[in-house]
């Protein structure tokens, strides 16, 4: 009678090794779902705090507001979306010199030379808890716009192509020109005080 031949098992040693690998590739390059927004930096919590008191003259201050009703404001006045993308761009530009908008300052900028620096407006945005968050999302994207519209303007008129083509150097220039100044703190007067234009003091 023939002995009957033995099927040997199969070496499953490296099974763990293999599989932790094919792991690892799928993790690596399969793309995952991530929520939309805008990049912002949060105020610290109140106890880290520091109150300091500023002098910021009127004139380089825009205050947008949205109530709980999702009402926005400019300056205590109606203004939709689209109209503060333009509102934007017209107060940090201040290219006609108004007395009503923001100073400017001349200073010496990197491939540039010496240029008009809007390096004293700030944007103050407020907020009510109850805004919701499309609301604050579409003003604070308009707001974006209106910087994006500016330094795309310089970029074009300066070096000749936009700015998603500008190099390192080239974007380092125009933002210094055209800096993003917003403050999401309430103006109050623990933290801010703001004087008329006619009056001194410089932010």
């Amino acid at each position: 009678m023939k002995k009957k031949k033995r099927v040997p098992g199969l070496n499953t040693t490296s099974t763990a090794d293999i599989s932790f690998m094919l792991l690892i590739f799928f993790l690596v390059t399969s793309s995952m779902d991530t929520d939309k927004g805008l990049p912002t930096q949060l105020p610290p919590p109140e106890d880290e705090l520091v109150e300091k008191d500023f002098i910021i003259k009127e004139r380089n201050v825009l205050t947008l507001q949205i109530d709980e009703n999702d009402h926005l404001t400019c300056n205590q006045e109606d203004i939709t979306t689209d109209e503060l993308t333009l509102r934007v761009e017209e107060f940090v530009a201040n290219t006609s010199n108004d007395p009503k908008l923001p100073e400017m300052s001349t200073r010496e900028v990197h491939l540039m030379g010496k240029c008009q620096v809007s390096d004293r407006h700030i944007i103050s945005i407020q907020v009510d808890r109850q805004t919701s968050y499309n609301a604050y999302l579409d003003m604070k994207n308009a707001v974006v716009a209106g910087y994006h519209h500016l330094r795309n303007r310089l970029a074009l008129r300066r070096f000749g192509h936009p700015l998603s083509e500008c190099t390192a150097d080239e974007h380092n220039a125009i933002t210094i020109v055209y800096p993003q100044r917003i403050s999401e703190q309430p103006i109050i007067n623990s933290q801010l005080s703001i004087i008329h234009s006619q009056k001194g003091g410089r932010p």
